[in-house]
């Protein structure tokens, strides 16, 4: 008489826990499916005192065979600045973001300008040598990348992002006075220096340098140490950086002044950071860390313009750019 009513009682109980289990699993699937809504990140940063190098080289042994090779190079090293950075993030469509950063210097350090000349004649050796101070510089660049979140980590310690995008770094330096500081005979007529220069306090050169890097790729991965602490890796290398570089001589009257020399030429670029983030807040974060950036060319040429003459070309043989320092910055997220 009791086992219908069993029965009957056990099917209600069935049909009642699967009602109320097909919701609260399709609620969790909708949630765990259902992308998050964008998310901002929004960064002021300080690249402070950092240190920067450029340096170029040509072979003009091809146009005179008493040239050296190199036949001159110039070198603007030990220049420190201090840039400010805004940068962004938009996180959209779970995986995806967008993000870019603006740099500019705001402080004009010290620097020096070392120009050496070589001839053939006799072997290849420095025959001149002077030295100029960098007293103003400048540094502007923008990074603009879409990257895609390949891996995010267990219990939530972390992820690894792709990207790849596109950046563009200018620099300028303005040298000083110029003061011999080797001098000996060339041995190449017409080609002389004189042991007694020594100019202050007038504009000698200026030097820019625009890299162009059209599609570079890299990671950023990010592990939490704790709740609150957490260390970021990021990289990034292009195969393929375009420069053009141009040096404007003011003392010297046999050479236009728009510019005097210029360079082009491809080469490969190389940035790494490396920092340490600590949430101050549940939207406010302190990070600070250590960054470098380098490019330098593999192929190019360059170009005198004198007055009154045609141009001649030559190959370049190194064209270099390099600034690294600590960095220092807060982001809140929105």
């Amino acid at each position: 008489m009791n086992a219908p009513r069993i029965n009957q009682m056990s099917c209600w109980a069935s049909a009642l826990v699967v009602l109320v289990i097909t919701p609260v699993s399709m609620g969790w699937a909708e949630q765990q499916e259902s992308p998050p809504g964008p998310r901002v990140e929004l960064s002021l940063r300080s690249w402070m005192v950092t240190n920067g190098e450029t340096k170029w080289s040509h072979n003009a042994s091809g146009i005179n065979s008493q040239l050296g090779n190199p036949t001159s190079q110039l070198t603007y090293k030990d220049n420190n600045t201090h840039i400010i950075e805004l940068a962004a993030r938009v996180n959209f469509a779970r995986r995806w973001f967008a993000k870019g950063d603006l740099g500019f210097s705001v402080a004009l350090n010290q620097g020096q300008l070392v120009d050496d000349d070589y001839t053939a004649v006799g072997g290849q050796r420095l025959f001149s040598q002077t030295n100029s101070n960098v007293t103003g510089s400048g540094t502007q660049y923008v990074n603009l990348d879409i990257g895609y979140r390949a891996v995010e980590f267990s219990e939530n310690r972390g992820h690894f992002d792709v990207f790849g995008g596109v950046q563009y770094w200018r620099t300028e330096y303005e040298a000083t006075g110029v003061q011999q500081v080797v001098c000996t005979p060339s041995g190449i007529p017409g080609i002389t220096c004189n042991p007694s220069t020594n100019i202050q306090g007038v504009l000698a050169i200026t030097n820019t340098t625009h890299w162009i890097t059209p599609l570079h790729a890299g990671f950023d991965t990010e592990y939490r140490i704790t709740r609150r602490v957490s260390v970021d890796l990021k990289a990034s290398v292009s195969p393929a950086s375009i420069v053009y570089n141009e040096d404007i001589h003011h003392l010297r009257a046999d050479l236009q002044q728009n510019p005097s020399f210029s360079m082009w030429g491809v080469g490969v670029s190389a940035n790494a950071d490396a920092s340490l983030t600590v949430m101050l807040t549940r939207q406010i974060a302190l990070t600070g860390g250590y960054r470098i950036w380098w490019n330098r060319t593999y192929t190019g040429t360059w170009e005198n313009h004198p007055v009154g003459a045609a141009s001649d070309s030559a190959p370049l043989t190194e064209l270099q750019t390099y600034r690294h320092g600590a960095t220092l910055g807060l982001t809140a997220f929105f």
